[in-house]
């Protein structure tokens, strides 16, 4: 049961396994299923046992983590999802149509490659053909990190919540200059179409979408000045959606704002079929520092590579007239 396991470091360094993978193996969700404990994964269990707080009026504060040393394994796992939450809530997060996760910092994927057009086949001739081979090239994968300075007297203090909104922060700016290096991939070598003006228009909106053959342009990326151009236009009085978190175009394109990115271009892109991401981990920390109070540099690091899956999924249009 949850509140008879045992806590150690090591659960953090197992080979092929991460922290919650051995709390499950150990105390598997599956035998709580139609308890009041059926909605807690295994980490969360251990914070109901060891009666930590993380959030809400009662909220406790970072030392309750090292209460005894036992509880203080959980806090390394805090601090990876309060992390992770906030690279979640990045743009990037929505714009990758897969997620890859791979054993190296090299990664060799496949692409599809279309011999002969989609169309009828008379009786006893060859049918028309696709190819999927490995791609030409690999992608290396590169390492992102953030070293945070926060020494234990400095947050013992601090309730939880705040804490954790520090490190979403992280996450999240974290995430946004990896976005830069994923918008490269999926522009690279395109050929942008240009506005039909001097400025941007809603006609010029509803051209970039028409250019998407055989894809749908699900989101519309700019910069906050373009967004905030393309918000006054009188065509988005027309605009709704059912959920108000997402601006959507007349036409059900979601519309991002996006900070990595300057008021020189908009980019369409079918999320669906873009861009792949690849992993060769998770969000990586020096976990027995953490369980040690040794928050003098808590670092934070993650190997990721991107690959534009489908060309013509990606369309650029640069915000100049053209010659």
């Amino acid at each position: 049961m949850y509140n008879e396991l045992r806590l150690e470091k090591g659960m953090y360094h197992l080979a092929n396994k991460s922290f919650l993978q051995a709390l499950e193996e150990a105390d598997p969700s599956a035998q709580y299923a139609g308890t009041p404990m059926a909605r807690l994964d295994a980490y969360e269990r251990q914070l109901k046992r060891f009666d930590i707080r993380v959030s809400g009026p009662g909220c406790d504060r970072v030392e309750k983590f090292f209460t005894t040393t036992e509880s203080a394994v959980l806090f390394p796992e805090f601090v990876r999802r309060a992390v992770l939450q906030g690279m979640q809530e990045s743009v990037l997060h929505d714009l990758a149509a897969v997620v890859t996760r791979c054993g190296s910092n090299r990664y060799q994927g496949i692409e599809l490659t279309e011999t002969d057009a989609y169309s009828t086949t008379d009786q006893g001739d060859p049918m028309p053909g696709s190819s999927i081979a490995e791609a030409s090239s690999t992608v290396t994968l590169s390492k992102y990190g953030r070293c945070i300075s926060a020494t234990y007297e400095a947050v013992r203090q601090q309730k939880l919540d705040v804490f954790a909104l520090m490190l979403r922060e992280v996450g999240r700016e974290l995430s946004n200059s990896i976005l830069t290096d994923a918008l490269d991939v999926l522009t690279d070598s395109l050929t942008p179409s240009n506005i039909a003006g001097a400025t941007l228009t809603y006609a010029d909106l509803a051209g970039l979408y028409g250019k998407f053959s055989g894809f749908n342009m699900k989101a519309l990326l700019a910069c906050p000045s373009v967004v905030a151009d393309i918000l006054v236009m009188n065509q988005m009085l027309k605009a709704s959606s059912q959920d108000v978190t997402q601006i959507r175009l007349p036409f059900g394109t979601q519309l991002i704002c996006c900070q990595a990115m300057d008021d020189t271009a908009v980019i369409g892109v079918d999320t669906d079929f873009a861009l792949e991401q690849i992993q060769s981990s998770d969000v990586v920390l020096e976990t027995d520092k953490l369980i040690d109070r040794q928050l003098d540099c808590i670092g934070v690091s993650v190997n990721i590579g991107f690959r534009r899956l489908m060309d013509g999924a990606v369309k650029v249009m640069e915000l100049t007239p053209a010659v």
